[in-house]
């Protein structure tokens, strides 16, 4: 059974191995905010303070989790904020087809709108039944299981949309632009045509 759940390349690891690029950020909840931007349906920027970040409806999504370093997690229990959420709150133009997930230190990853809306996809707080640590991206995080594990942006500040796509930190740097696990979509040069900007 664990075989299947498993993309090509990958293996379980012993423990929890946590990976970031950077150090940790503090968190002060008085100054925290998440912010909506870019090409929004009002032309306006959102803002969410953290209690009112904190007090939005959550949901719980159980998920394996794909590190492109080749170790994957299995059955981790996320519970957090839907995109779905975001989107009903500050609703993006009609032409946006990709955001950006943007992070402490101007740390970012870009998603195909499609990729963001997935059933899958959260702005997690708690995992399994606890809130985040900090270095598990505390107090919110980005998960997109079905993607390889940089593009689940830890400390996430903001969420930008796109009319056009754009490649974000690790994406500029020679990883895939998609980052399908299941097709080892791991770095730049694997790129399809259509696969990424031009």
């Amino acid at each position: 059974m664990e075989q299947s759940r498993l993309p090509p390349g990958q293996y379980v690891p012993r423990g929890r191995p946590v990976i970031h690029y950077g150090r940790v950020p503090p968190f002060r909840p008085e100054s925290w905010d998440l912010s909506v931007f870019g090409a929004t349906a009002s032309g306006k920027e959102h803002r969410f303070t953290w209690p009112e970040f904190e007090s939005l409806p959550r949901k719980s999504v159980l998920a394996d989790f794909h590190c492109v370093t080749k170790f994957s997690l299995l059955g981790n229990e996320w519970r957090g904020v839907s995109p779905a959420t975001l989107i009903e709150a500050a609703p993006p133009d009609p032409g946006v087809r990709h955001v950006m997930i943007w992070a402490e230190y101007g740390y970012s990853a870009n998603l195909r709108m499609s990729d963001f809306t997935a059933p899958g996809t959260l702005f997690a707080l708690e995992l399994d039944d606890k809130p985040l640590s900090l270095d598990r991206g505390f107090p919110v995080r980005a998960v997109v299981p079905h993607l390889y594990a940089w593009k689940s942006v830890k400390w996430v500040r903001a969420v930008e949309y796109l009319l056009e796509d754009r490649r974000g930190f690790w994406e500029e740097r020679g990883y895939h632009n998609v980052a399908d696990p299941w097709r080892e979509q791991r770095y730049s040069h694997q790129e399809e045509p259509g696969e990424g900007p031009p």
